[in-house]
């Protein structure tokens, strides 16, 4: 009786997971963001959107148009990331 190797049935899908590496959770939120605005949805709470926006580093005002923010956070998502990260 031979012993071969025999495969494991999820390594499959661990080196798939492996090949793609995790976003930062503050660009996943604004991706996910704009994919719900994509999708027709309108944000109802400024706070969230501003909240969003600072944590991707932008300097936003209590009194900007949700609408300006967004298109700022648009923009912010189109640029390579600053820290030289490749995950974008």
């Amino acid at each position: 009786m031979s012993l071969q190797h025999q495969p494991r049935p999820l390594s499959w899908l661990k080196d798939l997971l492996a090949r793609h590496p995790r976003l930062p959770p503050e660009r996943q939120r604004a991706l996910d963001l704009i994919a719900a605005i994509d999708a027709g949805g309108i944000p109802l709470n400024p706070a969230r959107v501003n909240d969003i926006a600072r944590k991707l580093g932008l300097d936003v005002a209590t009194t900007a148009p949700v609408e300006v923010t967004i298109a700022r956070i648009r923009k912010a998502l189109a640029a390579p990331p600053l820290d030289g990260d490749a995950t974008r």
